[in-house]
C-alpha cells in the first residue's frame, strides 16, 4: 500500500510532546556570554550621544559595542526580489549615526549573566534629538537622508491596452482597500547563539531557522569568513510564518561577539523586543478599479497600491509588494491590468513576509472587487465570480508578468469545480433560505466567499543525500529547513514509498549546514514539492544502486527484482532468494571484496531544479453573525476547500490549513499593529495585541481535493502552507456585507468591534 496519501503520525512530534525538544532557549555553552540590545526609545532622531560608562562598570560586564565597533560590518542584504534603488535602505546592525523607529538596535551589552546584562542595558544612557515622524505611507514621501527621499522605489507591473478597456466598459467599479499591520507572532520568540571554536577555527550559531544555508552565506561575508568556517544548527522552531529565520541584526551581533570575545554568546528576545523589533507585515493601502461588461465580465482592472515598509528595506527586499502586484489577478480571466506599487518607508519597524504574503492583502482586495462587480451587474457574488473564472481547457495559463524572478504561468486548475464542491459542501442554497429566515427575526447574519490562487513550489534547486547504513537504517540529509510543516514525516514518506522501505527506519536531516553544502531551505511553501522530488530521485539512485548490486548476487536481471519492506526479491515470485538493503549496504563497504568498482556505500543524491512556481487554489467560505450592541463579529462556520494537486499526508495538509485559517482570522478581526503621533508603538504586550484564542476560532471544515495535479513534477504536488490565510479577511469581509444587506460595507482590516460599530454607526444608523 503505497504511504504516499496516507496520514501518517508525524515524526517530529515524540521529542515535542515527552519535554525533549531542543529550542534555541534550551542551548547553552560553558563561560557563555549574555547579549541584551538597548533598543531606540524614538522612533526618528539623530544619535547625539551614547554613554556606556556606568553600564560598564557593573561587575559581570564584559563588553558594551555601539555603532562605531561595527561599523566594519555591511549592512545586511536581501535575499529575494532584489531591485535597483534599495541598497542604500538597508539596515546596519546596530544604528549608524541615526535611529528610525522605536526598537531599533542602538548598542549590544555583553555580561556573564542574563540578569546583569539586562541591568546593564537599563543603564546605557542614550541622547536622540527627536526628530518628526513619517507615519503614514500614503503621504506624499519625504527626505530619508540627504538625496534620497522615503520612496526607494516603485513595483509597475501590466499586460494589455488598460485604457482601452476602460474607454469602452459599460461600467466603471472603484474601491479604497486598506490592511493593516500585523505579523505571525510565534511561540518561540527568536534567538540565536554564537561559538567560535578556535580549535578548528568554525564558526557557529545556533537557532538557525527557514534559511540556514543562506543565512550562512551572509553571515559569512559580512564577517569576512570562508562559508566552509561557518557552520549553522538549527533545533526545534516554534513557529515560522515567514518573521523567523530572516537574517535580523542580533543575529549577526552573537557572531561578531563570539568571534571577537572568544566566548560563547546568547540572545534570547523577549516579548515586547519581538512585537517592536521582528518584521511586521501586511500594511497596504489599495486604490482599486475594474472596467466591466453589461454581464460583469471583467475588461481590465488597474490597482495602484502604497507598500508602508517600515524603517528598513530587510531580507525580503521588493517580495511583498511584488507578490501583490503579481498575484492580485487570483482565478480570474483579466485582459487587461496595470498595477503601481509604491514602495514607502516610514518610521515603524521594518516589514518583511508573513504567510501568504502580498496574497492576503491583494486577495482582500480582488474579493471586494468581486462582490462590488457583482452589485453593480445586478448578479450574485457567486456568478460574477464564476463568469470571470479561467476554464480549466484554458490551462497552463500564462499570465504576462512575473514574481519572486519566475514568469506567472498557472499550471493546473479547476477553479469552476472546485467552487462547484466547496457550495455543495457548505450546502450554499439551504444555508440562503436559513439566513433569510434568521434575518426576517432581526439577526445580522450572512455568508461570503472568496476564491484564490497561490504559489508554492519555488525553485530553482532542492537536493538530498540518502544513504543506507550496514544495519538497514535510512538516513537522508536535506537542505530543506523545518518550522513545524512536517518536513521529516512527508520527506520519510515519499522515501519510504519509493525505496520500498518501512517509514519508521528513515531519519531525515536538516538545517544543518555542516552536514549538507547546499540548501534553499523552508519557505514560499516550497518544501514538500522542491525537496519531496528531489528526495524522490534520491531515492530512485539509491534503488538502482541496490538492486544492480543484488541482481549480480542473485544472479538474475534487475528488471526481475522489487524491494518490499527493505527486502529485495525477484518480483514474479512470492518465495524464493532474497537479501535485505542491509546486505546490500554490507557489500558496497570500502572494504567489500564483492564491491568491484563501485564506488563504496549504498548512498544516493537528488537534485531536482524547476524554473517555474506551481499554483494551488481554494475557495473560502464563512458564515458570520454580528452583535449590534458590542460590534462583535462571530464566525460561525467556515470552509476551506483547497487543491493542491495530491496530498502526500492529509492529515498534515488539514493541520497547515487549519493554523493557516487561524492567523488570517486574526488579522482580519484582531490583530493590529498601531502608532501613536510621535510613532511610539501602542501594541507591545499580549494585553494590546490581540489574537484569537480557542473560544474565537471556530471548527474548521476541511475538504482536500486533487483535481489538478500540477505537471511540473511526477508526484503532482502543489503547496499547502498558506491556503488557510489566503482568503480569510476576503470571505469574512463578503459574509460582514451580506449580513448587514451592504455590498462595500467593509473597506479596512481588521474589523475590530470598533471598526464594526463605526459600519453600523454609518449604514445601518436606524438599527442601532
Amino acid at each position: 500500500m503505497s504511504l504516499i496519501g496516507r496520514s501518517i503520525r508525524r515524526k517530529e512530534d515524540p521529542p515535542l510532546v515527552t519535554g525533549k525538544g531542543m529550542f534555541a532557549a534550551d542551548v547553552s555553552f560553558p563561560r557563555q556570554l549574555h547579549m541584551r540590545i538597548v533598543r531606540s526609545p524614538f522612533a526618528h532622531g539623530l544619535i547625539r550621544s551614547i554613554d556606556t560608562q556606568t553600564a560598564s562598570a557593573l561587575p559581570g560586564v564584559v563588553a558594551i559595542w555601539t555603532g562605531d565597533d561595527v561599523a566594519d560590518i555591511p549592512p545586511i542584504d536581501f535575499r529575494l526580489t532584489r531591485i535597483e534603488g534599495l541598497e542604500s535602505y538597508r539596515q546596519h546592525v546596530l544604528a549608524q549615526n541615526r535611529v528610525r523607529y522605536v526598537g531599533e538596535p542602538v548598542a549590544a551589552v555583553f555580561a556573564t549573566d542574563a540578569y546583569v546584562a539586562e541591568d546593564a542595558a537599563d543603564l546605557v544612557d542614550l541622547e536622540i534629538e527627536e526628530l518628526p515622524v513619517t507615519l503614514d505611507a500614503s503621504d506624499a514621501p519625504t527626505e530619508f537622508e540627504p538625496g534620497r527621499l522615503t520612496e526607494p522605489a516603485v513595483i509597475r507591473k501590466g499586460y494589455g491596452d488598460v485604457d482601452g478597456a476602460f474607454g469602452a466598459a459599460h461600467a466603471v467599479v472603484e474601491l479604497d482597500l486598506s490592511i493593516g499591520r500585523h505579523s505571525g507572532v510565534p511561540m518561540e520568540t527568536r534567538g540565536a547563539i554564537g561559538r567560535y571554536d578556535a580549535a578548528r577555527d568554525i564558526l557557529e550559531m545556533y537557532g538557525a531557522a527557514k534559511v540556514p544555508h543562506w543565512n550562512r552565506d551572509q553571515l559569512a561575508r559580512m564577517l569576512g569568513r570562508d562559508r566552509t568556517a561557518m557552520h549553522l544548527h538549527e533545533g526545534h522552531v516554534g513557529g515560522g510564518f515567514g518573521i523567523r529565520g530572516e537574517l535580523y541584526p542580533e543575529d549577526v551581533l552573537v557572531c561578531a561577539a563570539a568571534l571577537r570575545l572568544g566566548r560563547p554568546v546568547k540572545w534570547i528576545e523577549d516579548r515586547r523586543e519581538h512585537l517592536i523589533a521582528a518584521n511586521h507585515s501586511r500594511q497596504q493601502c489599495h486604490h482599486v478599479r475594474a472596467a466591466i461588461d453589461v454581464e460583469g465580465r471583467i475588461l481590465g482592472i488597474e490597482n495602484e497600491f502604497f507598500h508602508d515598509q517600515g524603517a528598513y528595506v530587510r531580507t525580503h527586499a521588493a517580495t511583498v509588494p511584488d507578490l501583490a502586484a503579481a498575484m492580485l489577478l487570483g482565478p480570474y480571466r483579466i485582459p487587461n491590468y496595470r498595477a503601481v506599487g509604491h514602495i514607502r518607508l516610514t518610521n515603524k519597524t521594518p516589514a518583511g513576509t508573513y504567510r501568504a504574503p502580498g496574497r492576503f492583502e491583494s486577495t482582500f482586495v480582488r474579493e471586494r472587487l468581486m462582490d462590488a462587480i457583482a452589485a453593480r451587474a445586478g448578479i450574485t457574488p457567486v456568478e460574477a465570480r464564476r463568469r470571470n473564472l479561467i476554464a480549466s481547457a484554458e490551462m497552463p495559463y500564462k499570465r504576462p508578468i512575473d514574481t519572486l524572478g519566475t514568469e506567472v504561468v498557472l499550471d493546473s486548475g479547476e477553479y469552476a469545480g472546485l467552487l462547484d464542491k466547496a457550495l455543495k459542501r457548505i450546502g450554499w442554497t439551504t444555508l440562503q433560505d436559513e439566513l433569510k429566515s434568521r434575518r426576517a427575526k432581526g439577526e445580522l447574519v450572512g455568508a461570503g466567499l472568496g476564491i484564490f490562487v497561490e504559489k508554492s513550489g519555488l525553485g530553482p534547486f532542492d537536493n538530498v543525500k540518502i544513504t543506507v547504513d550496514p544495519g538497514g537504517a535510512v538516513e537522508i540529509v536535506t537542505g530543506a529547513a523545518s518550522v513545524g510543516q512536517g518536513v521529516e514525516t512527508v520527506i520519510a514518506q515519499i522515501c519510504a514509498d519509493t525505496l520500498g522501505v518501512d517509514f519508521d527506519r528513515i531519519r531525515v536531516i536538516h538545517g544543518q549546514t555542516d552536514r549538507i553544502d547546499e540548501g534553499l531551505g523552508a519557505f514560499a511553501s516550497r518544501v514538500t514539492v522542491m525537496t519531496g522530488e528531489a528526495t524522490r530521485l534520491g531515492a530512485l539512485k539509491v534503488r538502482q544502486k541496490a538492486t544492480e548490486m543484488a541482481a549480480e548476487l542473485l544472479q538474475c536481471t534487475v528488471d526481475e527484482l522489487g524491494i518490499v519492506n527493505g527486502e529485495i526479491r525477484k518480483t514474479a515470485k512470492a518465495s524464493g532468494p532474497s537479501i535485505s538493503l542491509a546486505e546490500i549496504a554490507r557489500h558496497l563497504l570500502p572494504t567489500s571484496k564483492t564491491r568491484g568498482s563501485r564506488e563504496p556505500g549504498l548512498t544516493g543524491e537528488g537534485w531536482f531544479f524547476s524554473n517555474h512556481m506551481n499554483y494551488p487554489y481554494g475557495v473560502h467560505v464563512a458564515v458570520v453573525s454580528l452583535d449590534r450592541e458590542t460590534g462583535h463579529v462571530a464566525v460561525e462556520r467556515y470552509l476551506v476547500a483547497y487543491d493542491i494537486g495530491r496530498a502526500v499526508n492529509p492529515m498534515l495538509v488539514e493541520g497547515q490549513i487549519a493554523g493557516g485559517f487561524a492567523q488570517g482570522l486574526g488579522g482580519t478581526l484582531f490583530e493590529e499593529f498601531t502608532y501613536d503621533e510621535r510613532g511610539e508603538p501602542m501594541n507591545v504586550t499580549f494585553a494590546d495585541y490581540l489574537m484569537p484564542t480557542a473560544r474565537e476560532v471556530p471548527a474548521l471544515d476541511v475538504l482536500i481535493c486533487e483535481d489538478a495535479p500540477s505537471p511540473l513534477n511526477p508526484l503532482g504536488l502543489k503547496g499547502a502552507g498558506e491556503g488557510g490565510t489566503n482568503a480569510v479577511g476576503a470571505a469574512i469581509a463578503s459574509a460582514i456585507d451580506d449580513a448587514l444587506g451592504v455590498p462595500g460595507a467593509v473597506t479596512q482590516l481588521p474589523v475590530t468591534p470598533q471598526r464594526m460599530r463605526d459600519i453600523l454607526d454609518r449604514v445601518l444608523p436606524e438599527k442601532r
